[in-house]
């Protein structure tokens, strides 16, 4: 089966080997992929990866700075998207251990290049028709909030609550990814589709709004909360609702 739209999704190759890097690039760009990130320590693909929010991940284990299980380690509490991890390591119990603490997939070095790229597609395929099966049904909550995107409603406990377009747009890009930081960047860009200048005073005021509408203390956020310096992030980790 076919799979489109490659172009717009982003793709984050962590590895030390500059060859690899450069040998996986060139193998997806010719097959359609646009963005691609790459990063040849841990840390530096901590970063991009909570920078850019990529679709996928390609990690390498054997990093100069850390080992890739630790940098999938962290980089859950930033993203779900699918994690492959590449390694020389072939014991079983690497694998198991790999997939055990968050990795989606696991390739063994020496690999095919054409291999990691059916990995990779596999893996944005899965998750498409995971969302196309959602649709129906489609519904988030956190704590007493519910949001029914097809109708537009918003309850908290019993009660509707009313929220204006943007509103509405904001709550649920911050639902469908609890947990991850979005930078002003990032809320601009998928919210109101424009570049971030001019917009800080805009967003400041949207998520002062939204407090108030589904936090118990607005003043003292539970759910939507500030991180500082890198933006905002609907925490659900360590909440009880």
């Amino acid at each position: 089966m076919s799979f489109t739209g490659l172009a717009d999704k982003r793709i984050l190759l962590i590895d030390d080997e500059a060859d690899i890097l450069n040998l996986l690039e060139t193998v997806l760009r010719k097959d359609g992929f646009e963005l691609i990130d790459k990063a040849v320590t841990g840390q530096a693909g901590i970063e991009l990866c909570q920078k850019n929010n990529p679709d996928v991940i390609v990690l390498d284990i054997m990093l100069p700075d850390m080992e890739g299980y630790e940098v999938c380690q962290r980089m859950r509490n930033l993203t779900y998207a699918p994690i492959i991890f590449l390694s020389a390591k072939s014991d079983e119990v690497d694998k198991l251990l790999g997939l055990g603490i968050g990795g989606d997939d696991y390739v063994t070095k020496p690999f095919s290049t054409k291999e990691v790229l059916f990995r990779i597609k596999a893996q944005l395929r899965r998750n498409e028709y995971a969302s196309q099966r959602m649709d129906d049904h489609e519904q988030f909550s956190f704590g007493d909030v519910s949001i029914f995107p097809k109708t537009g409603e918003v309850r908290k406990g019993k009660e509707s609550i009313s929220l204006t377009a943007k509103e509405l747009q904001l709550l649920l890009l911050f639902a469908k990814h609890p947990n991850q930081i979005f930078s002003k960047s990032k809320i601009c860009q998928a919210v109101w589709g424009e570049d971030y200048i001019g917009f800080d005073n805009t967003i400041m005021v949207h998520i002062r709004k939204l407090r108030e509408k589904v936090e118990d203390n607005p003043s003292h956020p539970k759910w939507i909360k500030t991180v500082k310096g890198l933006g905002y992030k609907l925490q659900t980790r360590g909440n009880q609702s």
